[in-house]
């Protein structure tokens, strides 16, 4: 069995893999992330590996703690990886693209392939079909962009997401959740549409938090996966084994 440890900006994603087989998994806050290791461990034991991808910061301390129980691979630029990486930067490439771009890689080795990742920020990575990395974007999250439009002004107000009943805001609150619902999801949908003019059979993964949001709201055709930047990790794990 093994052991995911994705930390991101805001929270940390914990999964246990059989194989390929995901068992369970569940996002904590940084500062529970010792005591929800203990318990995972008490409930899987026979975990013997585990792999770490920080974007967000993880104390030192904390992955020590992890190694107590098992063998760690930390995720970084030197890592293997199973794509041919075309980036220009590849040592400024974040781990979690890497694990998508992986993912991408093991589920469609022979396809052109998309991955949007709409969490704190919105990543788009491009795998070709030979099985190339090109790199992407990376645009701000929708709680970005709600957070921006209040620190930056004076008295536009913080909201929380919600879905604009119409295009036209008829109030500032209402003019701000179009102008962000309605705003990414053009991004989104513009952005795909360019793919598809420079790649044939292009298919398009959405995952991240906001995904499900998203996709209801989406005119392009996408498959949405919640779970794709962890399968992205256990297949790396995997292939770091050698």
């Amino acid at each position: 069995m093994k052991l995911i440890v994705d930390a991101g900006n805001t929270s940390i994603k914990l999964a246990v893999f059989d194989k390929e087989n995901l068992l369970f998994d569940n996002t904590i806050d940084r500062i529970r992330f010792v005591d929800e290791v203990k318990s995972i461990f008490n409930f899987y034991p026979k975990i013997t590996r585990a792999i770490v991808s920080a974007v967000g910061h993880l104390d030192k301390k904390d992955i020590l703690a992890l190694s107590v129980f098992c063998k760690v691979h930390v995720l970084d630029h030197t890592s293997k990886i199973p794509f041919k990486n075309s980036y220009a930067t590849p040592q400024t490439l974040g781990v979690d693209r890497i694990a998508l771009a992986t993912a991408a890689f093991y589920f469609n080795s022979t396809a052109n392939t998309l991955v949007i990742d709409s969490g704190t920020c919105i990543t788009y990575d491009m795998v070709n079909d030979y099985g190339e990395y090109l790199g992407g974007a990376i645009s701000p999250g929708i709680k970005m962009r709600y957070k921006a439009l209040n620190n930056q002004t004076d008295k536009l107000p913080l909201l929380e997401l919600d879905d604009p009943i119409d295009i036209i805001g008829n109030s500032t609150q209402t003019s701000i959740h179009s102008g962000v619902v309605n705003g990414i999801t053009a991004e989104i949908d513009g952005v795909i549409d360019q793919y598809q003019k420079r790649f044939k059979d292009l298919t398009v993964i959405l995952t991240g938090g906001d995904a499900q949001f998203l996709s209801k709201r989406l005119k392009n055709t996408i498959f949405a996966d919640s779970k794709f930047l962890l399968k992205g990790l256990n297949f790396l794990l995997e292939y770091n084994k050698r």
